[in-house]
């Protein structure tokens, strides 16, 4: 993650457009990725129901702890609001996650092959 800006000297945190929509870029495609491979684990293991959604859930937390701690716990270094590592992405990634969980192609590749 490149840093969003630097301090001045008023202590005033300046955020760079560049670095910051890079971050966010880089937030965005982490939790879709991981909404991919998390549907298509949760299809494989035969989650159904309630079960699949808590898996998503507990995924993206583990996700945000994982972006937490890449930013050393210094959140306004990185971007403007504590929302974008929390929850930024993870309702768009529920999308891809449903597709491939519901689509159970590697449930099937695995138990029918």
């Amino acid at each position: 993650m490149a840093a969003a800006g630097g301090v001045s000297s008023d202590d005033v945190p300046i955020l760079q457009t560049e670095n910051l929509t890079s971050n966010v870029k880089s937030i965005y495609y982490s939790r879709t990725f991981l909404s991919i491979i998390s549907g298509v684990v949760a299809g494989i293991w035969g989650f159904t129901g309630l079960t699949g959604f808590v898996f998503y859930f507990l995924i993206m937390m583990v996700a945000s702890i994982g972006l937490l701690a890449k930013s050393k716990f210094s959140v306004q270094t990185y971007f403007d609001s504590w929302s974008r590592i929390l929850i930024e992405g993870v309702f768009g990634g529920l999308m891809s996650f449903v597709l491939f969980w519901s689509y159970r192609f590697a449930y099937d590749i695995i138990h029918i092959f």
